[in-house]
């Protein structure tokens, strides 16, 4: 329910759902203030042009990726952890539920680690909408079965990124790991790495999916869903990081 709850309130208050309601209520103002009222609606719609092109979207992920390294130089971490993105539920093509595709660069990247390092893999990932198989199942299927890649520890019970820290954290310390490979997409390090931390990792960025391009052309300037999916991801990582850091400081 919790997970429920939160993403409907995401989809209100990031992009589009934000400017739809702001032209909605300047729709509504036009009616006894009429320049006030075109003016959000106006000042909406040109937001949702801005947000729905590539060259903003990309811009604004550009500031929430950490800076591209080699995570293997560093030969103190002790296993590799990969969070989970979603299911893709009862795929067709599989007759079964299987792991989203944005899932899948965080899997080979993870596999790319492990045989360059043979360190151990932990994946995490529940079922927060309430399926029967959680997602860290689906994570290593594909990791043993796709990718031969052994995982050692399945994390199955978290259904956001700071469960995932707190709950990989009961896991590992068991075995005495505390610095990790944290494997996810770029965008969403920081809010993840702040979480891991927090739980009580030494935290290596294994940053994968970067927002990269062949080069500057005018497409990147039309609007598309794919832009704006990108920017609201940004204004999702944003608010999560200052809620994670207001939870942090409440001792929550």
């Amino acid at each position: 329910m919790e997970w429920m709850v939160t993403n409907a309130v995401a989809l209100l208050i990031l992009p589009p759902g934000i400017l739809l309601l702001l032209s909605a209520i300047g729709a509504l103002l036009a009616l006894r203030h009429p320049r006030l009222g075109r003016s959000l609606v106006g000042l909406a719609m040109i937001a949702l042009y801005v947000l729905s092109t590539q060259y903003a979207a990309d811009r604004l992920l550009h500031t929430l990726e950490p800076v591209a390294s080699n995570p293997l130089s560093d030969h103190t971490t002790q296993a590799i952890v990969v969070l989970g993105g979603g299911t893709y539920f009862a795929a067709p093509e599989y007759g079964a539920d299987t792991v989203q595709s944005e899932v899948l660069p965080r899997l080979r990247y993870a596999a790319h680690l492990h045989r360059a390092s043979r360190k151990p893999i932990l994946v995490t990932g529940g079922n927060p909408e309430g399926n029967s198989t959680a997602e860290a199942v689906l994570m290593k299927r594909v990791l043993t079965q796709d990718f031969q890649v052994p995982v050692l520890w399945v994390e199955d019970k978290s259904d956001n990124t700071l469960q995932n820290a707190r709950m990989s954290r009961l896991m590992l310390e068991a075995a005495g790991i505390r610095r990790v490979l944290l494997v996810t997409h770029a965008w969403h390090m920081p809010r993840a790495k702040l979480a891991f931390e927090h739980a009580g990792f030494s935290v290596v960025p294994a940053a994968t999916g970067f927002a990269t391009s062949y080069q500057l052309t005018l497409l990147q300037f039309l609007p598309s869903a794919g832009a704006l999916r990108d920017s609201s991801r940004f204004f999702h990582e944003v608010i999560g990081m200052v809620w994670y850091r207001l939870k942090f400081a409440a001792g929550r």
